[in-house]
């Protein structure tokens, strides 16, 4: 009798209590587009619309530097494609002087016993030939057909035709270039061409630079042809804006010490650009690459931008970062601008140490400088111990203090004897909190968020906060917006 009375009340007890109703998000608040390091291109943009010339904006964002001008003639090599086969048309020959129909698409792919083997669109075999082999073009230059990984592949380029045997299979596609017209090909990829001439001229004097200082060369190749290297469009992206910047700025280069140095730029910094060892964890500092303020970086449509995940999702994408359950991710060393140097991934088994550009690839930012503001919610019903008060007037100004409708504080409630209801409640957790401030709790009402109170964060950023209606509700913590969660009363 005894052990069915104890079962009897404990079905009553699940039957009273409602199941919690509960959401999590991570809120990553940040600027900027891209690694932070070198030129700002909307910084650049913002300078030039303000009377700056291309030296000066050199001069700015890489620090100590003169511009100089280049000797002689260079050539650059731009993988355009891997793929098993490569298919081209506009050639004119072959080595030994052997003629081509420009007019004509042919296929090369691997040959059995080595080297490369080329054929005609209708199958007819040309011959096998050493790798790598060479093509020349016809005055209209070469096009490339097809498109494979993250290579632009489907476009006419100026120059020779390399096509290469990869130690991974397949074929590679080179684009042998004259230096000047693999620039045209880059300014015109990197930067809009209605932008002022001197924001293109820089563009084009950084890219000059980039292309002569950093080199891919144990792969057969200097450059990709996207953004692991500078995104290169060849004669199909060229535009006349962008042409009449490589014209005016031909051969000039960015120097350090009197050599020239590797000019990383990007597109938005989020209003100041970043040292390269922050940026790049591990990367010695370089002089020239050093924190400087971008004034006019507010010009591009990613100056600031915020990310919101739920903490599943957030979980997903760090993958084994976090251990356990997601809690929060810690800021543990920024940079100047400041971007994430290092940060820990709190979970409830344990914590990752990561970096800031890890956090970024795993998240999808669009760059380090980030924050991140971790609120969870649940929603459930009270024990009906509560006074039956009706819900508060929309709360004051901060300093001024709220009372519920009708003028009856909580406490003159209480000691008047008011009869007592069921109530909801609204709990949760925020990561990172101050303790003691306050988060305020709205309810959607008519299509629209109207606060009902505030509560104060206690130890471990947990708030809890009772309501007296059902409903949609969600909390708010310096401006950082909660998941919505239902209560019912």
């Amino acid at each position: 009798m005894r052990l069915c009375t104890i079962l009897l009340a404990a079905l009553l007890g699940l039957a009273a209590a409602a199941p919690a109703h509960g959401a999590s998000r991570l809120i990553v608040r940040g600027g900027g587009f891209g690694h932070g390091i070198g030129m700002s291109q909307y910084g650049a943009l913002g300078f030039a619309q303000n009377g700056k010339d291309h030296a000066f904006i050199l001069g700015h964002y890489y620090t100590g530097t003169r511009l100089a001008t280049l000797g002689g003639p260079r050539r650059v090599r731009v993988l355009l494609q891997s793929a098993g086969r490569v298919s081209f048309s506009g050639a004119a020959g072959l080595p030994g002087a052997r003629a081509l129909d420009p007019a004509t698409t042919y296929h090369a792919t691997r040959a059995r016993r080595g080297g490369v083997t080329l054929r005609s669109a209708a199958g007819d075999r040309i011959g096998r030939f050493r790798s790598p082999l060479t093509i020349t073009p016809s005055p209209t230059a070469i096009r490339l057909l097809g498109r494979s990984g993250h290579a632009t592949s489907n476009g006419l380029y100026r120059g020779n035709l390399q096509i290469r045997r990869s130690s991974f299979g397949g074929l590679n596609a080179i684009n042998v270039v004259d230096l000047e017209d693999y620039v045209r090909g880059v300014v015109a990829g990197e930067s809009p061409s209605e932008w002022p001439a001197e924001a293109l001229n820089a563009q084009a004097i950084a890219a000059r630079t980039y292309a002569i200082t950093t080199s891919k060369d144990g792969a057969g190749f200097d450059q990709y042809a996207d953004t692991r290297s500078q995104v290169y469009n060849g004669v199909s992206g060229e535009r006349k804006t962008t042409n009449a910047a490589v014209e005016a700025t031909r051969g000039r280069v960015v120097t350090y010490g009197g050599m020239p140095v590797v000019t990383f730029y990007f597109s938005t910094s989020g209003g100041r650009t970043e040292n390269i060892e922050n940026a790049f964890v591990g990367a010695p500092p370089k002089p020239w690459l050093k924190s400087v303020a971008d004034p006019y970086d507010q010009l591009s449509p990613h100056h600031e931008w915020v990310v919101r995940l739920s903490l599943g999702e957030a979980r997903r994408r760090l993958g084994g970062l976090v251990k356990g359950t997601l809690r929060r991710i810690r800021v543990l060393k920024s940079g100047r601008s400041p971007r994430v140097v290092r940060a820990r991934v709190v979970g409830s088994r344990g914590s990752t140490r990561t970096t800031g550009p890890v956090l970024g690839a795993r998240l999808g930012l669009r760059a380090t400088w980030a924050r991140f503001t971790v609120i969870t919610s649940s929603g459930s019903r009270g024990d009906g111990n509560e006074p039956n008060l009706p819900d508060p007037a929309p709360a004051p100004p901060a300093g001024g203090r709220a009372t519920p409708a009708g003028g009856v504080s909580p406490k003159a409630a209480r000691v008047a004897g008011m009869a007592s209801a069921p109530t909801g409640h609204i709990r949760g957790r925020v990561a990172p909190a101050v303790k003691g401030s306050r988060v305020t709790v709205q309810r959607r009402e008519g299509g629209r968020w109207v606060t009902r109170s505030r509560t104060p964060i206690r130890a471990g950023g947990r708030y809890r906060a009772s309501v007296s209606r059902s409903g949609l509700y969600r909390i708010v913590y310096r401006g950082e917006s909660g998941p919505p969660v239902r209560v019912a009363v």
